[in-house]
């Protein structure tokens, strides 16, 4: 077992990691800015260190400081969390170099799967279906016309090394190709310092739907079952569940069998989640692959009772599935999260600040991952997630109102959060029946406003 690791991110997953270490019986080093001086990773850390100034250019994403922090520390190993470094292929080559483990896939894989089109492709060589688009990086407003009538309108521009919806367009007609590439083009240069673009059918409904695995570092590969990620609100995901009421037992185990073969090929090792759209006729189509833990993995470990970051660590001290997953897989029950965000809940501004009042719910069947007290303070600097709120049932109406009657005690005061957004969704008819699609949030704010209007 690993003898001492540092956790290069903050705020829930960072806390979220030390817990899985202490039970483990391993040593953590926290890392954190200036702005962080005060936060709870920091204080339940084995040891913390400060490595730079509250902007994440100049601390959580300096892999120099990173790398000292680790060495002054003497860690075995560097766990990235989600976000700032952890897909990062340099940052692991950076690592590896160091002689300190990273805590995810090779760099090399990190790499290929980092870049979209590249993804794609070999997950197309592996037979993993995938929507019609152009073959490799679109060079010119040209090629893409050609490939748009090729695929047949509607198309969708995604940026190749990038997510969360930058550098993304949809097209519907010729005439707005040109000006809609270039504007892609230089969204996905500014966010991700490369502009290469490809293209694929675009589907109008779709559920967003994705698969979570785990590879040991001995070519072994399982899938842990799907999660229904399709409540999105321009992209960002707001509420996630196990199991997709769309999954059967049977596309369930074909998916399985599928990653399996395509995973073990290209040679991937740790957490790992393939995300897929499924289209009105149910079938699915790979998108992309995050190389990492995910914010929304505590409902895969709700339904399978596996911990995923336990097992992320004993997978990099080279154990072996066959010694962590003892027991056959078998999904029970029904779970969902929440993410509560420090926004306003209806105009998605920001809202750092000071917590007057922070009480979380619990009782049966109800979890809170989060690293926010009273009186502590959100920082302006860092993404808004600021709690997750995971609950499960025996089926999905129990999950449904377990989740309802936690929302209403889950108190924040001091600064507005998403809470009032998820109480409203929760008493939704569309969403309590469970037939929606990544348009749900739209229709949703129609709704509202039509309401309104009538008051």
């Amino acid at each position: 077992m690993l003898r001492k690791v540092l956790i290069a991110n903050r705020g829930e997953i960072a806390l979220r990691v030390i817990c899985a270490c202490k039970e483990l019986g391993i040593r953590t080093v926290a890392i954190y800015s200036e702005a962080d001086r005060n936060s709870l990773h920091v204080r339940f850390a084995d040891e913390a260190i400060c490595i730079g100034p509250p902007r994440s250019a100049e601390s959580y994403l300096n892999v120099p400081a990173v790398i000292s922090a680790a060495e002054i520390a003497d860690v075995d190993a560097i766990h990235p969390g989600y976000g700032l470094l952890s897909e990062n292929a340099n940052f692991a080559e950076v690592c590896r170099a160091s002689n300190i483990k990273f805590i995810g896939p090779p760099p090399e894989v990190t790499r290929l799967m980092g870049e979209k089109e590249k993804a794609r492709m070999a997950m197309k060589k592996a037979k993993v279906p995938i929507l019609p688009g152009s073959d490799g990086v679109i060079t010119s407003e040209g090629e893409a016309i050609e490939w748009a009538r090729t695929v047949g309108f509607p198309v969708i521009l995604k940026a190749s090394a990038g997510g969360g919806g930058r550098g993304m367009r949809v097209i519907r007609t010729e005439a707005e190709l040109p000006a809609l590439f270039q504007a892609a083009h230089t969204e996905a240069a500014n966010a991700f310092g490369n502009g290469d673009l490809y293209m694929e059918k675009f589907i109008e409904r779709p559920r967003h739907i994705e698969f979570q695995v785990l590879a040991d570092e001995h070519g072994n590969v399982v899938s842990l079952g799907e999660r229904e990620c399709s409540i999105q609100r321009r992209h960002q995901k707001l509420i996630e569940e196990a199991p997709s009421l769309k999954v059967n037992e049977k596309m369930r185990a074909d998916i399985a069998k599928t990653l399996k073969r395509s995973l073990e090929h290209v040679g991937y090792q740790n957490a790992g989640t393939i995300e897929f759209l499924m289209d009105e006729d149910g079938q699915l189509y790979f998108i992309e692959m995050n190389t990492r833990i995910q914010v929304e993995h505590p409902v895969t470990e709700m339904v399978t009772g596996i911990d995923l970051v336990k097992a992320q660590l004993r997978i990099a001290s080279g154990e072996k599935l066959s010694s962590i997953l003892t027991e056959p897989l078998a999904i029970r029950g029904h779970a969902i999260e929440c993410r509560v965000n420090a926004e306003h809940p209806e105009k998605f501004t920001p809202s750092a600040g000071k917590i007057s009042v922070f009480n979380v719910p619990g009782g049966n069947g109800v979890r809170v991952d989060t690293a926010q007290y009273a009186e502590g303070v959100v920082p302006p600097y860092y993404d808004s997630l600021i709690a997750k709120l995971i609950v499960h049932g025996r089926d999905r109406a129990e999950a449904m109102a377990r989740m309802s009657r936690a929302l209403e005690q889950f108190i924040v005061e001091g600064i507005h959060t998403t809470i009032p957004l998820h109480r409203k969704i929760f008493a939704d008819a569309e969403f309590k029946s469970g037939a929606f699609d990544t348009k749900f949030m739209e229709r949703f704010f129609e709704r509202q406003e039509e309401q309104k209007a009538e008051v």
